[in-house]
Order: structure tokens, then sequence, then C-alpha cells
């Protein structure tokens, strides 16, 4: 990514990437509140990979939804995120 893009990704940027994947509508300008959406949606994904998620439905619009299908585990932030981190390895290797 970083020999891509110029510069090493945050995690947010990631995710941003991942929801606008999963969107599948390409680069476009999102509002700040469609870029919280598409951060959700990421996760959602994300945590799909371990059974937490489901992906339930696409609107009209052509933007995914998800269900809640048991709690992420973790009782802290800092085990969540390496989850996701996890996740996002195995997201990227699955195009391959």
């Amino acid at each position: 990514m970083e020999t891509r893009f110029g510069k090493r990704p945050d995690l947010n940027a990631l995710l941003l990437l991942i929801g606008v994947q999963e969107l599948g509508q390409g680069v476009a300008e999102f509002t700040k509140e469609q870029k919280q959406d598409l951060m959700h949606i990421a996760t959602c994904k994300l945590f799909s990979l371990s059974g937490h998620y489901e992906l339930e439905r696409v609107d009209e619009d052509g933007w995914p939804h998800y269900k809640l299908l048991r709690p992420v585990p973790f009782a802290f932030l800092k085990e969540q995120e390496r989850m996701m981190k996890w996740h996002m390895l195995e997201y990227f290797s699955l195009d391959d």
C-alpha cells in the first residue's frame, strides 16, 4: 500500500478503502457521513470473516447492510483492533 500510494495508510484509510471496494460503485466523492458508513461496512465485512456479521441485503442504492450474528467478544479496543488488522490481511489476500 505504501509503495502504491506514496504513504503508509492508517487503519481508518484502510477501512475506507475496503468500504469503497465493498460498495462496488468505484471511486467517488463521499460526504463525511457516507465515509463513516463506508467504514462501518468495512468493519462488518471484516468481522464477517470470523462469523460475527452476515450480509443481510443490499439496498436500492447499492449499499450493503449487515446483521450481527454474534457480538465481537473482545473486551478491549486494542484487541478488536488487532483482530481487525488480521482480518484485513485475510481480506486483501482473498484476491490472490
